[in-house]
Parts: structure tokens; sequence; C-alpha cells
């Protein structure tokens, strides 16, 4: 009995412990609002940034200097002889103004020709995104087919056609072929698809309202996005025009900027001619600032266009 009592009383052994499981490391989340950082990609980004700022720095900089200071100063730092507000002034000045006279024919260019062309592109689009007919899909492979022509293939072409009808050495020549606009079209007809709800237009129609009315009314306030970014887009591209003036124009009355300064810039290549490449650098300098301008004050709307049919709910 004693031997069993003595068994009975011992405490039972405890069963031997589980071994530990590796801690495994979790993976860091990563929030949306928050993406994750990359060293290559931020050095890469300084890098791109670097290249597109420089000409800039290096154009407000060689802006301020006289047409010595531009061949005794290093490029990137500003010459003793601070000449900006002078340089702007003859600029203006200049063969009796005829900065001025380059000037208001860019701007005619870009109103008639960037404005038609947005304007063209928008109602060209519309129609392409919300009516069916015959044909349509030919028109797509057409606007794409000519979205991926160079504009420089269809310059002589266009040459020859304008000077059979008698329109070279006018402005007619730059404000015709600017308003066709084959990646304007293309852009607003996405655009277009995504922005204008079928359901709102139905209700437009059963109300009563014309489609020119729709259009006016319902539509173009949903595309102004849109509009702004193609409207930037081809005021860029006439603004900046210049091989298409080279052949068309030859009187220099009706230059846009871009071969006013080109004029003067190989005046020093003539018998006789005088230097002035501290004018044509002031008149670059000029000659961005709207578009800079531009750029900045529509920015908001050039972004979400460019977003647009990039998300599909």
């Amino acid at each position: 009995m004693s031997g069993t009592a003595t068994t009975a009383s011992r405490p039972a052994p405890k069963p031997a412990a589980a071994p530990a499981a590796p801690r495994l490391r979790t993976p860091r989340r990563h929030t949306p609002g928050r993406p994750r950082r990359s060293v290559l990609l931020t050095v890469l980004t300084g890098v791109v940034l670097l290249y597109s700022l420089l000409p800039l720095v290096w154009l407000l900089i060689s802006a301020t200097k006289t047409q010595r200071g531009l061949a005794n100063s290093f490029g990137l730092w500003f010459d003793a002889d601070f000449a900006l507000w002078d340089n702007i002034g003859e600029t203006f000045t200049y063969q009796d103004g005829v900065f001025v006279r380059w000037l208001l024919n860019t701007l005619l260019y870009v109103v008639v020709g960037a404005g038609g062309a947005t304007f063209l592109a928008v109602l060209g689009g519309y129609a392409l995104a919300k009516f069916d007919f015959p044909g349509r899909r030919a028109v797509f492979a057409v606007v794409i087919g000519a979205v991926a022509v160079p504009g420089t293939a269809l310059a002589v072409p266009t040459f020859l056609m304008f000077s059979t009808m008698g329109l070279t050495d006018t402005p007619w020549a730059v404000i015709v072929p600017s308003l066709i606009s084959p990646f304007g079209l293309y852009l607003m007809w996405v655009f277009a698809t995504e922005a204008i709800p079928a359901e709102l237009m139905e209700a437009a129609r059963i109300d009563g309202a014309s489609e020119l009315r729709t259009f006016f009314q319902v539509a173009l306030p949903l595309l102004a996005p849109g509009t702004v970014t193609v409207l930037l887009f081809t005021t860029v591209a006439t603004w900046n025009n210049y091989f298409l003036p080279l052949i068309m124009l030859k009187d220099p009355d009706w230059y846009p900027l871009t071969l006013g300064l080109k004029s003067w810039n190989a005046q020093a290549a003539t018998a006789g001619g005088e230097a002035v490449f501290h004018l044509v650098v002031t008149g670059s300098l000029l000659t961005i600032v709207p578009l800079i301008a531009a750029f900045l004050l529509l920015q908001k709307y050039w972004q979400s266009g460019l977003a647009a049919g990039s998300v599909k709910e």
C-alpha cells in the first residue's frame, strides 16, 4: 500500500515544449498614397530635370549680357554688365520694330490655325465617339495612319499644291495646314468616348434639345479638359513651327518669330551684316515666355486631359 501511495503522490512529468517556430519577416506594406522610394529613379529624374532646365538657365543668363559679354564671359554665369532691360528694349525697336510684327504674325497663326485645329478636333472627336455611321472604321484607320506620318514628309506636296493655287507667300499657306491635327482628333475621340455618358445625351434629346444644342450645352462643358489639352498641343506646334513657314514664305513681313530670329542669327554670316546674337538670345527668351505661362495657367486641365481614358470603371 505504501508503495502504491508513493507512486500516486509523484507529480506527472511535464510534456516537452514544442520548438518555437522561426519568426518570418513580414513584408512592408506600401499604401497607395506613399509609393516606394527608389534611389535610382530619383537620380534619373534629377538628371532629366537638369537636362531640361540647363538650356533655360543658359538662355536666361545669356539674355542679360551684351554682344561683347556673350563672347568674353562664362556661359552659365552673369557678366559684369547686366543688360537685360536694354536688350529687351533694343529687341523691340531693332529694324523699326520688326520683332513686334513677327510676334503679331505668330499670334495670328496661333489664334486662327491652332484655334481652328482645336475646334475641328473637338467636332470630329465628338462625332466619331458618339455617332455610328458607315465607314467609321475606315476613318479610324485614316486618323491613325495620319498620326504616324511626320509633317516634314508632307511639306513638299503641300508646297506644290499651294503653289498651284497661288497661296504661297501668304498667311494662308501657314494657317490652312495648321488646321489639321490628326493627333488632336484622336485625343478628342478617346476623351469624348469616356467623358460624355450616353444617358446624358439621351436625356437631353428627350427634353427636346437639338443635336447642336446638345453639343454646345451638354457635351462641350464636359470636354473642357480634353479641349484645353489639344489647344496646348496645337498652340505649341504652331508657335514653334519652322519648316513649313520656311518653304512657304519669302516676305519677311509675314515671318513668324522662328523665321525672324533665324534671319537675325544669319546676319553675321552675310557680307556687311551686323552680328546681333544678344538680340537673338533675348528674342528667344521672350518667345518662350507665353508658352511657359500658358502651361502653368492651364496645367490642371491638360494633365487631366492626358489621363483621360487610362482607367476604366
